[in-house]
């Protein structure tokens, strides 16, 4: 007897719909005969235990007979284990155990344990989407992936707990209520930070750049000796950027699922994230890679930061390879058998010493580095990848007046309301300019820096001679346009002045020392 239940696959942070076919055969054998078709991976062929091994401890007894189940599409390679669920339905629909001769309303996903409990699984969201475009109206997951689908309007979502759960619900269809969930609310609640720029006492030139990184969203790269609060101001950048968007929390969301690091609890990626990969990563660990690909650091903070702290420990090759996402915002991983793009939109933040020693220039301890040791350590990072980082900031250290200060820092509210009101701005102005869609100013191509960098004679006077006495290359010059917009724009200016030029130039100020 053949029977048919709906499952899904995650490819990317896509799914696609798979059709799970069984084939029970009516003549008994002294073993049974458990066969999966249709490029499974190793995960779904050691299915047959525990499907086995969950429908005898729920009460099941399976004669040894011969079965087979086909994965259709039987091109498209199979993984996970989330085949378990409609693999253990299809079984008992083929021996008469259900009561509806085909399930093709709902759609199945669950790992099964071997007492018949569902344990949850990767890319629910995504597969949540892709059952509503398919006009699929409900679809039964792992309860602890429940809330993560029910983010997805117009699919009913049902959690289960056990295989029982699912049959009671086939069969009778009720038992099972499906999840509702308040979007606004989840993403609202989310918007809770445990840190704030209140605790940074002095750097206030640093707390400028980054306030200007935030507002335009640029690239930003902090040099300064041991223990002068470069990690403690990057972990305050999510605190001062726009809040997030649901699109935008949904598709940041897909990203964690896929790649198995969602909180189950809260459903949904509320806050922009912040990632700090160890500078021993590799870059398949920092890109992407796999022999079926899922995401990176890039790609998981997508719509947020990524933090690499001592920037020129990590290994050249690996810094390497994040030149094409700074510039286009996706990932293409390309495999004989697929090629997969992940989105990889996000603010680099980069931390370094400004020698080996990492005192170089501190007035407090001295330095024993030779300029040949710090030309050798600067030049760790290609002058490519730092043309890539509009912003270049010198953080010192913080003197004991600084710290000890009654003035209380200002908060990362205040800095976020001018940061909002700088990219409302920037979304005003390029809502109908270009077919790509631009969401800030550092990502202006070419063309729109023509139409919204305009400059007046002495601005480009200056601009000259930053150009020919620095050295400076044509993206830098670039660069330079679009930090003086985004100080224009914090300030409420149309117009590019010269001392938003002259503070864009500032930023630009390692380029002079170490690469003119």
């Amino acid at each position: 007897m053949l029977y048919k239940t709906l499952s899904a696959a995650v490819y990317g942070i896509d799914a696609s719909i798979i059709e799970v076919e069984v084939d029970v055969s009516g003549i008994k054998l002294d073993e049974d005969h458990f066969h999966t078709v249709g490029l499974p991976d190793a995960a779904v062929r050691e299915s047959r235990d525990r499907v086995k091994a969950a429908l005898k401890n729920c009460g099941y007894d399976i004669p040894p007979t011969h079965i087979i189940i086909n994965l259709a599409p039987a091109d498209i390679k199979k993984e996970g284990s989330g085949f378990d669920l409609p693999m253990a339905l299809g079984i008992l629909g083929a021996y008469g155990g259900l009561n509806k001769k085909e399930i093709s309303d709902c759609l199945f996903v669950g790992e099964l344990s071997l007492d018949g409990g569902i344990r949850a699984v990767r890319g629910a969201l995504p597969i949540a989407i892709e059952a509503r475009g398919r006009k699929i109206s409900r679809i039964v997951v792992p309860e602890l992936n429940a809330k993560e689908a029910a983010m997805v309007s117009g699919v009913s979502v049902y959690p289960v707990k056990s295989l029982l759960d699912v049959v009671h619900f086939v069969n009778t269809g009720n038992g099972i209520n499906p999840v509702a969930v308040n979007q606004e609310e989840l993403l609202n609640e989310a918007q809770h930070f445990p840190v704030d720029f209140k605790d940074v006492r002095g750097q206030q030139t640093a707390k400028r750049a980054l306030e200007v990184a935030c507002a335009g969203g640029h690239n930003i790269l902090m040099i300064g000796p041991p223990g002068s609060g470069k990690t403690m101001l990057a972990k305050r950048i999510p605190t001062i950027l726009p809040p997030f968007t649901f699109e935008e929390a949904l598709e940041t969301t897909k990203i964690h699922s896929v790649a198995g690091v969602l909180d189950h609890s809260a459903g949904l990626v509320g806050i922009r994230p912040f990632r700090n990969p160890h500078h021993t990563i590799s870059d398949a660990g920092l890109i992407g890679g796999g022999a079926v690909p899922r995401p990176g650091e890039v790609s998981l903070s997508h719509n947020g930061v990524l933090f690499l702290d001592e920037l020129p420990e990590f290994p050249r090759n690996v810094l390497e390879v994040m030149r094409q996402p700074l510039e286009d915002g996706t990932v293409c991983i390309a495999r004989a058998s697929m090629s997969l793009t992940f989105p990889a939109r996000f603010m680099l933040a980069a931390a370094m010493n400004p020698c080996p020693c990492g005192f170089f220039n501190d007035r407090s301890r001295d330095c024993h580095c030779t300029q040949p040791m710090i030309q050798r350590y600067m030049q760790k990072i290609s002058g490519p990848l730092m043309d890539r980082i509009d912003i270049h900031i010198d953080v010192p250290a913080v003197n004991y007046k600084e710290m000890r200060a009654a003035a209380e820092p200002e908060g990362s509210s205040c800095i976020r309301d001018r940061v909002v009101k700088a990219r409302e701005i920037q979304q005003r102005r390029f809502s109908s300019s270009s077919r790509i869609r631009v969401y800030s100013n550092a990502q202006m191509s070419a063309r729109n820096i023509r139409t919204f960098c305009e400059l007046s004679a002495d601005c480009e006077r200056l601009l000259e001679r930053a150009m020919s006495q620095q050295g400076l290359t044509a993206r830098a010059h670039d660069r330079i346009l679009k930090v003086s917009r985004t100080v224009a724009d914090l300030e409420g200016s149309g117009a590019i002045e010269p001392k938003h030029i002259a503070e864009a130039i500032q930023y630009r100020s390692l380029d002079r020392v170490f690469w003119a």
